[in-house]
């Protein structure tokens, strides 16, 4: 393995969980200090004939999470880095280059308070973190967050067992007032016991904006994962008046080119 460099750790997983088949988490002790701020991402990487091979990662963990990183992971099958991330157990190591760096983190000088987060499987990732950072600050109650800040999400995926977060994220918003989160799936037909919403995260954006009084003076959109989900969720929220510097994304791949990750 090639040495770990000034500029990278040698970091080494500590616990993995799959979901399915081609989804799978993984918590790593990244080798060193590592600072972030919730919705930003880490770069791993492996060793593959003599090249280091590396790709960003969203971190689901929150930053009070000390000396812990937090991945969920999508296999592409021909990717040049998940078929060799995938094959990583519990001890195994892998290179993470010691800064975090993304601007996807949350808008808080806009002084709009709601934030509609639009999420498709591992999209979810910096949402996650959103959520685990805040629902922290306001157990421990002497934090100035979420004072009026308030989060609504909505995750998509094509079928229930690809919501890596759902048990979490529908604990905190059974709690937390400030937390919103509706799932929904599109392929009904191969999920026969599902009795939640179905259809696309673009087909329910209209229906919760309007449900949960999201407008776009009050709030900011963000949206993480398929690059056709956040083209469409953005032109529908274009539609209903946000403009361009209310609305964030993330794409998680370049359309024709997913055989880069």
């Amino acid at each position: 393995m090639l040495p770990a460099s000034d500029k990278h750790y040698t970091a080494r997983i500590v616990e993995r969980k799959d979901f399915a088949e081609d989804l799978w988490m993984i918590r790593v002790d990244p080798g060193g200090p590592f600072k972030f701020n919730a919705g930003q991402y880490a770069t791993l990487g492996v060793e593959h004939e003599d090249k280091r091979i590396e790709r960003a990662y969203s971190i689901v963990s929150s930053p009070y999470e000390e000396g812990i990183l937090e991945f969920f992971i999508e296999l592409v099958p021909q990717g040049a880095l998940t078929p060799h991330l995938y094959k990583l157990q519990v001890g195994d190591t892998m290179f993470c280059r010691k800064i975090s760096k993304g601007r996807f983190t949350l808008e808080m000088k806009s002084g709009r308070t709601n934030h509609l987060l639009l999420a498709t499987v591992t999209g979810i990732a910096p949402f996650v973190s959103y959520a685990r950072t805040m629902y922290k600050d306001w157990k421990s109650g002497n934090s100035p967050m979420p004072g009026n800040h308030k989060l609504f999400c909505v995750m998509g995926a094509s079928r229930s067992w690809e919501f890596g977060y759902r048990e979490e994220l529908e604990k905190i918003a059974a709690e937390a007032p400030w937390f919103k989160f509706v799932t929904t799936i599109s392929r009904p037909w191969e999920d026969a016991s599902w009795t939640g919403e179905t259809g696309r995260v673009d087909d329910l954006v209209r229906k919760y904006t309007d449900l949960w009084g999201l407008k776009p003076d009050n709030t900011t959109g963000y949206l993480c994962g398929h690059p056709t989900m956040c083209e469409n969720g953005q032109g529908i929220l274009k539609r209903a008046g946000w403009q361009k510097g209310s609305m964030f994304e993330e794409l998680y791949f370049i359309p024709g080119k997913e055989a880069t990750e």
